[in-house]
């Protein structure tokens, strides 16, 4: 992504990338625009430090679109959410400080399910967004900006959060590579916090070359963040353990328990004919059975939720953010700021949380929801014994239409039972386009799952099979 040869300009990349974004306006990407002279202003200083030969960042001129859930000192940071909507942050994000740091220029904030709350960006206080390959379906979520951002050609990359897919989900949907990494691997300060066990913080790009610059900047310690982990992703002294795996003779396997009727007979026939190229290419393919992964999305939408009601109480109309204007005393702007100010889902989510964390509840659901998931992180484990990659659908489907999921919890919750697995037991996992539907042509996504600190294996890999399907 470099600009160094000359060969294209920082100014017109960046002029180029606000004249798209306004070409796509109907889109609804962006919840707001960065300040365009700024950003010019940016790329011109770019442009002379080159033309005089000086040293610039990785990243230098790159535009790049910002999930409107990092705070960043420009402009307003809303999550999405009417009660966030006129919040000014003092502090950068540590992934947004690095990213400038390293030359790349934010041309805006991309619109999500708010607060992050949902699989099609559809939960959105701004409306929804549309999908890059059909206008009338969803983009996936809750990262659903960032993904068309990119898919559209808008920006070179964009920032996007996962908590249960939501990376991942709209890449498989708009046919893009999204990245979630190890939990840990890159700093969570200055994030919107959804659910403090499972957020990471990961990426959107048009391939793994580009993926594997972005870790490489991001990826690393933060003594702001105290479950950020040492800068495993570049470590080639084994210091931390970082499994090495042969990309060209890895061994896959596939999880038969995930071969059913619910799962769209499109997404299962991209699934086989990805199966039968890697055979063709020489990789051992393994079916594995793993049971524990049916309590997956009942326990992620118990210890989810749970977080969800924690880290969301700090909405009070007080501190900062949204007030109501009807409220006469103090019960009042704490009941009707909340009401007013969260979505639907939003409201949703609190209320499960609070309902497993109350007293008589609390063992019967939450711990024994936490039990579970250390069932499943012991699964993913016995797994990788027996092979160096899991490759899944991401999706039971393809993108569903706008509106057709929205009224029922349920059928959009199923949207995320092949995503959620991976985030409770911590795991990398990076969406790649493979493939589309015969009729519709729309993209279908498979994620390669690897295990801790596996992720730079994984973008070797998803080079490899790129290389090897052409």
């Amino acid at each position: 992504m470099k600009i160094a040869s000359k060969e294209l300009s920082a100014v017109s990349l960046v002029k180029a990338a606000f004249e798209k974004a306004r070409q796509f306006a109907k889109y609804n990407i962006f919840v707001s625009l960065a300040d365009e002279e700024k950003a010019i202003k940016k790329a011109e200083e770019i442009d002379k430090k080159i033309a005089a030969g000086e040293e610039v960042g990785p990243l230098a001129g790159v535009p790049y679109a910002l999930k409107d859930n990092f705070l960043s000192k420009e402009g307003h940071t809303t999550a999405s959410a009417k009660i966030l909507e006129p919040f000014q942050s003092p502090i950068d994000s540590t992934t947004v400080k690095k990213l400038e740091e390293a030359g790349a220029i934010m041309i805006g904030r991309t619109n999500l399910d708010a607060f992050a709350h949902g699989s099609s960006t559809e939960n959105s206080y701004f409306g929804p967004t549309h999908n890059s390959k059909d206008f009338d379906r969803v983009p996936g979520g809750s990262s659903g900006g960032s993904a068309v951002a990119v898919a559209l050609d808008i920006v070179e990359f964009a920032t996007g959060t996962d908590t249960g897919g939501s990376i991942r989900q709209p890449a498989s949907f708009n046919g893009i590579y999204g990245l979630k990494p190890t939990y840990g691997t890159i700093s969570r300060y200055g994030v919107v916090a959804m659910a403090s066990s499972t957020d990471c913080i990961g990426f959107f790009t048009k391939n793994a070359e580009d993926m594997d610059l972005l870790m490489s900047i991001c990826a690393g310690r933060d003594e702001k963040d105290l479950t950020s982990l040492p800068s495993y992703y570049n470590d080639e002294s084994q210091k931390y353990f970082v499994p090495k795996i042969d990309p060209k003779t890895a061994k896959i396997g596939i999880i038969k328990d995930f071969r059913n009727d619910s799962i769209d007979p499109e997404v299962q026939r991209v699934l086989d004919e990805t199966v039968e190229k890697l055979k063709s290419a020489g990789h051992e393919v393994v079916e594995l059975s793993m049971p524990a992964l049916k309590y997956a999305l009942a326990v992620y939408y118990i210890v989810v939720p749970a977080e969800v009601a924690s880290n969301l109480s700090r909405y009070d109309g007080i501190r900062y953010g949204y007030r109501s204007d009807r409220a006469k005393n103090l019960g009042e702007v704490f009941g009707l700021s909340r009401n007013e100010g969260f979505m639907p889902e939003n409201k949703r989510r609190i209320m499960i949380g609070n309902f497993v964390l109350s007293s008589g509840f609390y063992d019967a659901y939450f711990k024994k929801a936490e039990q579970a998931r250390t069932l499943i992180i012991q699964e993913y484990q016995k797994a990788f014994e027996k092979c160096d990659f899991l490759l899944t659908p991401v999706s039971p489907s393809p993108a569903f239409k706008l509106g057709e999921k929205v009224s029922d919890p349920v059928a959009m919750y199923f949207e995320d039972v092949m995503s959620v697995p991976i985030n409770l037991a911590g795991l990398p996992s990076l969406a790649i386009p493979a493939g589309e539907t015969k009729d519709s042509k729309l993209p279908i996504g498979l994620q390669i799952i690897g295990p801790r600190r596996s992720d730079k294996s994984i973008l070797s890999f998803a080079k490899a099979l790129k290389e090897e399907a052409n």
